[in-house]
């Protein structure tokens, strides 16, 4: 995308009256943002939801005022920006009807692996939450997934700096403008993520954090992952808005079941309770039902932990294929009494530990 064409694409975004759905509906019907400008207002208003209020507002010049003091703010800061029309964009965004025009992006973001996940939750994490975050992407690193969040307090940046410390790509979505960083104590995160991934927003740089930008911003959150994961929540809170809306764009959702009586659990067994969310327990349960594989292109090896903590069923089948050798998933649930829907999952788990590997043709093997 050239400066000339983003200049007229920030320009129409500006015009009021304009939002996402719409300003695609005229690219879409005019061919460019440049041609929606250009056109005559006969033309517009045959356009589903253009009146004359809006074709009146396109003749407003403010708009490219406004439009080229956020093109210097780009350029300036090495701002990239990927657009709705174009390969590089997020390709589940793309399926979004109110997925953003542009998305401004600070750092390394890309977004070509698959393998995106969203972890949303309270700010404010309880030990129990954090540490199954931490687990869980640990586990997941395997995958090498990207981990995308809102850069928030509690679950966002225990999640965040979680993928950097098991060398992941993480993504921040921000509910402003890249002119700054919110909260002000995160400052000291930015540097290592924009290593290592970087924030992405479609605020422009005069958009400051205001409320009603964080439920904005987390249609983005859910709409480019392939599954949206709440870790904890309180009966209401803005990680369930994402899970809504992750359910709205058919996306998985998975929560963390808790005890009734805690406070950060109730949001979550309520997802569950609804059949709004999966339950998730362990890693394995996100591989299992988003049908993840390990390859010969996974960039991580599994490794075999030493003095791994096996539980009771998993060392019952380590015993088994270890006295007997390779084995079918079918004689394996069958020789250690599990139902095949159980034992995929606690196999899927023992793989993740490293203390068995898969072999063509549905057998394992002990390590």
């Amino acid at each position: 995308m050239n400066k000339a064409e983003l200049f007229y694409i920030l320009a129409l975004l500006r015009v009021e009256g304009v939002g996402d759905i719409v300003a695609k509906k005229l690219i879409n019907h005019c061919g460019s943002a440049e041609s929606v400008f250009a056109s005559k207002a006969s033309q517009l208003k045959g356009i589903d939801g253009v009146g004359e209020v809006l074709v009146r507002n396109l003749k407003n010049k403010v708009v490219f005022e406004n439009a080229e003091l956020e093109l210097d703010f780009l350029e300036k800061n090495n701002i990239t920006v990927f657009y709705y029309q174009n390969e590089n964009y997020p390709e589940r965004l793309k399926h979004c009807v109110d997925g953003p025009v542009l998305i401004f992006a600070s750092g390394a973001v890309n977004f070509e692996n698959r393998k995106m996940l969203s972890i949303v939750g309270t700010r404010q994490i309880t030990s129990y939450g954090a540490e199954f975050c931490k687990k869980l992407i640990e586990d997941l690193a395997i995958f090498n997934p990207v981990i995308v969040s809102g850069f928030a307090y509690g679950v966002d940046i225990v999640a965040h700096q979680a993928a950097l410390e098991n060398d992941l790509q993480t993504i921040g979505v921000l509910a402003h403008g890249l002119n700054q960083i919110y909260p002000k104590s995160h400052k000291r995160y930015v540097a290592k993520i924009e290593q290592n991934g970087g924030f992405i927003t479609e605020f422009w740089s005069t958009s400051n954090p205001d409320k009603e930008n964080f439920v904005r911003r987390n249609r983005i959150v859910a709409g480019m992952s392939e599954a949206t994961i709440v870790i904890e929540s309180a009966e209401k809170g803005g990680s369930l808005i994402t899970a809504n809306m992750a359910n709205d764009y058919n996306r998985d959702v998975f929560a963390v079941p808790g005890r009734i009586s805690d406070k950060y659990s109730q949001g979550c067994n309520d997802l569950i309770k609804t059949q709004r969310a999966n339950v998730l327990t362990s890693a394995a349960d996100l591989v299992y039902s988003l049908n993840w594989e390990l390859n010969q292109t996974t960039t991580k090896a599994v490794q075999k932990q030493l003095f791994v903590s096996l539980d009771y069923e998993e060392q019952k089948i380590y015993d088994y294929l270890q006295k007997s050798g390779k084995q079918l998933l079918d004689v394996v649930a069958l020789e250690c009494d599990f139902p095949i829907f159980k034992i995929s999952s606690i196999l899927l788990n023992m793989e993740l530990k490293g203390v068995i590997r898969p072999l063509p043709g549905k057998l394992f093997e002990a390590i």
